[in-house]
């Protein structure tokens, strides 16, 4: 019973956090501060209340409309703070150390926030990925033993590496440089052989759907698609899955 009320907590807790994220997403592209100044609608203006700021139950209240000029709320919304909370139960599942479990919830939501706004607005914001790597050096340095953070460096260098690559090759038409930032600091915070195995899934799942898109209409040969969400959810999958998928690999050939 305590542990279900402790995970029900936890759940509660992501969901707030990511209703936080929500408001970071929105005031990283206008540039306004993400501390102050109240809530109010993108749309109308108009400052919210309370009764509008419930994760997830506001906007099924509603019924996905504004309280007061009735235009429609983004899906954004729910499904940030439905997949913070859920994010932040799987780590508070899989880590017992306190230290170790404030270092990945606040990681989760650096790639949180990248995945949305990659997603919206096709740029990967300094603002964000430049903390996220220091955080991830600064965790590597003081938690990492003295010759395993030469693993993660390494990894973070040689990743960051071939995206740099790709741009120049591409002329920034393949890649842009946001994506060689996200690499490095993939590599910082999984390490050998994870970083492989996040890549490997980004590409893939990144083809996957390009292809989904092309034969649906949606998209041509042509057209721009960000890269950044695939980097970050193969980020979320090598960091739960990466041992598994690597020892199933191997395991192939024994």
């Amino acid at each position: 019973m305590i542990n279900c009320l402790l995970h029900f907590f936890i759940f509660l807790f992501g969901l707030t956090v990511g209703s936080f994220l929500n408001c970071i997403i929105y005031r990283l592209q206008t540039g306004e501060s993400f501390f102050w100044g109240r809530s109010f609608c993108p749309d109308c203006q108009h400052k919210l209340s309370w009764q509008d700021l419930i994760p997830v139950l506001s906007f099924l209240i509603l019924k996905r409309k504004c309280r007061y000029c009735q235009q429609k709320i983004s899906w954004q919304y729910p499904l940030v703070e439905l997949a913070t909370a859920i994010i932040f139960l799987l780590l508070f599942l899989s880590v017992i150390n306190v230290c170790t479990a404030v270092y990945l919830l606040l990681i989760s939501c650096f790639l949180i926030i990248i995945f949305v706004y990659d997603l919206k607005h096709y740029i990967i914001p300094d603002k964000v990925v430049y903390p996220a790597i220091f955080t991830a050096f600064l965790y590597q340095l003081f938690e990492g033993l003295e010759f395993e953070i030469l693993r993660p460096i390494l990894s973070s260098i040689l990743a960051s590496a071939f995206f740099l690559i790709i741009v120049l090759v591409s002329r920034g038409k393949w890649m842009g440089v946001g994506d060689v930032k996200l690499a490095a600091f993939m590599g910082l915070f999984l390490g050998f052989p994870n970083i492989l195995v996040a890549l490997f899934l980004a590409f893939f799942i990144g083809a996957i759907i390009g292809i989904g898109l092309i034969f649906s209409g949606k998209r041509t040969l042509k057209s721009e698609v960000p890269f950044g969400p695939f980097l970050i959810l193969g980020t979320f999958i090598a960091f739960f899955c990466g041992n598994q998928i690597t020892n199933w690999y191997f395991s192939l050939f024994l």
